[in-house]
């Protein structure tokens, strides 16, 4: 069943190469949404896809990529949107 999660990440998570790891994920999982820097320093994601995938994204978002270091990560549940890919966003 697809599902839709909405993700903030919290931390050094920006300057880290977290969006470009996080789509490069989120791609190899069959995922489709987004990625995005937020003002106040944190990282947002919509992943959408089925659960086992998403669940998978949401444990690479726990770690993040060699530099970041995730102190704390939110995710609420989401209306499907039926994205066509996983972007990266470049506005806050």
């Amino acid at each position: 069943m697809k599902i839709h999660r909405n993700i903030t990440i919290r931390g050094e998570v920006q300057g880290v190469g977290f969006r470009y790891y996080a789509r490069k994920t989120a791609q190899d999982l069959g995922l489709t949404g987004f990625v995005m820097n937020q003002a106040d320093g944190s990282v947002y994601a919509e992943a959408e896809g089925e659960e086992n995938e998403v669940t998978a994204f949401i444990d690479w978002c726990r770690k993040g990529p060699g530099m970041a270091e995730v102190t704390e990560i939110s995710i609420t549940e989401g209306v499907i949107e039926d994205f066509s890919d996983f972007n990266i966003l470049h506005y806050f």
